[in-house]
């Protein structure tokens, strides 16, 4: 038999004349030693998973950045083609460009984009000083053009011998409503200028007097930024005075009784579907005989809509899908409007009161709905880029539910059924240079200027697709298909538009 099996059969016999405590004692040993061998096999084949790396004098750790994400700071690179196991279309724009043009174009989207970054300037970041003895404001001081305010928040905590500190601005000037008078000349030097110094050894008497500091801004611009200097010996803080000009309150009045066509206007552009058009205002009229309705039209053959609460406005043929946009829009006249396409159809469940009550219960700008029971929206997320400009990246969904409204979210964009406020759309505009397919481009335009929901339990109907529309030999049928048919002419036309307004080079989709 082989000496390592005796050697076996030989523990075995002595383990079995053990007594039970001591045989005990030694299974508990050996399942110790067993759980001691095994943690150390793990710490030396996979310390970079399980352990954390020594902190010792000087140890800096690694900085690990993906940079295909959303990382604010990463400039955005755009694919090179279609991309990913989700399929992502991917829209280089600069391909799109007139190739004899395109060097000149470039030029011509700097200069104005320099101009476009002096009206909407950015300012760098204010960091603190770690535990400074100067006491300051660090956000919201806020002045009118050429008005003076009270600097709040400044004082001195430390144990000085003397005290100098100096005050200094760029787009105002300081004063103290302390009586100078009252203290040494000394003391106080700089008043109305854009330089103020306090000196003294008197700790009370320079914060009394930095508790009375006044700001005047001397420089008239509706919207500027000055960053006040504040120092004492090696000490220095920074604070911010938005200099703002608040613009003129517009209120709209919902009338003693507070109906529906006192806060809403129905809107919506038509052309060469007067039968759709009809179809939709019946259905209006089951529901909201009194609301208003106004109506974009630039048929080429024109028919007088009889109705005594709709305005029809008539345009060139063919003028525009954007152009009617604005057209209706701009002669609404109550606080929200409710955007509609002329083929839709109100039913029970067309609520408009539950999206008023979405505006009025949040900051919300825009709140869309379902048509036909398709809740459709997508984000907007915008990627800062170099010289060539930024990426956008369109995604279907959503950013997070609304808090108050279970059946509601936050959005970019949504379907052409929305209500809105009336002052805040007219702000950003329907570019009319879309004349035929165009949607997400106004939600382009509006990234960032106003604030989308969509909600899910307010619904719209869909008049059935005319199938004399699709291959028919009228006329009329032909012609409105030509104008909803999305031709590459049109496609490389966006592209290019988005290329040079929106300042982007690359444009995503899934």
């Amino acid at each position: 038999m082989h000496s390592r099996t005796l050697k076996g059969l030989e523990l075995a016999k002595c383990y079995h004349q053990l007594l039970p405590k001591k045989r005990l004692l030694l299974q508990t040993s050996i399942v110790a030693m067993s759980v001691l061998c095994l943690t150390f096999y793990l710490t030396l084949n996979y310390m970079d998973i399980t352990q954390e790396p020594p902190m010792g004098p000087g140890f800096l750790p690694s900085i690990q950045l993906n940079t295909s994400s959303l990382y604010q700071n990463s400039q955005c690179v755009c694919p090179t083609e279609t991309w990913g196991p989700r399929r992502i279309e991917v829209f280089n724009l600069k391909k799109y460009l007139n190739p004899n043009d395109a060097e000149a174009m470039k030029a011509r989207r700097k200069k104005e984009y320099e101009h476009y970054s002096k009206r909407h300037h950015s300012h760098g970041i204010l960091i603190a000083a770690p535990n400074s003895p100067l006491g300051y404001p660090t956000h919201g001081v806020q002045v009118k053009p050429l008005h003076t305010i009270l600097l709040p928040g400044l004082q001195v905590n430390a144990d000085l011998r003397n005290y100098v500190v100096t005050l200094e601005a760029s787009l105002g000037t300081f004063d103290t409503l302390v009586n100078t008078l009252d203290i040494s000349e000394n003391v106080v030097s700089g008043r109305g200028e854009k330089r103020f110094v306090i000196s003294t050894p008197d700790q009370n008497l320079l914060n009394h007097i930095l508790s009375h500091i006044t700001y005047t801004s001397n420089v008239y611009d509706i919207d500027s930024l000055d960053i006040i200097t504040f120092t004492m010996d090696q000490h220095e803080a920074k604070i911010p005075v938005s200099i703002r000009q608040p613009p003129m309150i517009r209120l709209y009045d919902p009338g003693a009784e507070q109906k529906i066509q006192s806060l809403v206007t129905i809107t919506t552009k038509t052309l060469l579907r007067y039968d759709k058009l009809k179809a939709l205002i019946s259905s209006i009229r089951q529901y909201y005989p009194e609301i208003k309705i106004i109506v974009a039209d630039d048929n080429n053959v024109t028919e007088k809509i009889e109705d005594d609460n709709v305005e029809q406005y008539f345009m060139p043929f063919g003028k525009g899908w954007f152009a009617g946009r604005n057209l209706a829009v701009s002669q609404v006249t109550t606080k929200y409007f409710l955007w509609v396409d002329d083929d839709f159809l109100f039913t029970k469940d067309t609520k408009i009161e539950k999206l008023v009550d979405v505006l009025e219960s949040t900051n919300l700008d825009v709140v869309g709905a379902s048509v036909d029971g398709n809740h459709f929206s997508f984000r907007l997320l915008l990627q800062e880029g170099g010289e060539e400009g930024d990426c956008l990246h369109w995604r279907g969904g959503s950013y997070q539910e609304i808090e108050g409204f279970p059946k509601c979210v936050l959005t970019g964009g949504v379907v052409n059924f929305f209500l809105a406020h009336t002052n805040r759309v007219l702000s950003v505009g329907f570019d009319p240079k879309l004349n035929r397919v165009a949607h997400t481009e106004f939600f382009v335009d509006a990234l960032g200027r106003l604030r989308v929901g969509s909600c899910s339990d307010v619904v719209v109907g869909h008049q059935k697709k005319d199938l004399s529309v699709l291959g028919s030999k009228d006329e009329k049928a032909r012609m409105y298909n030509s104008f909803r048919t999305n031709t590459n002419e049109q496609v490389t036309m966006k592209l290019t538009l988005h290329y040079f307004k929106n300042r982007l080079s690359c444009f995503t989709k899934h």
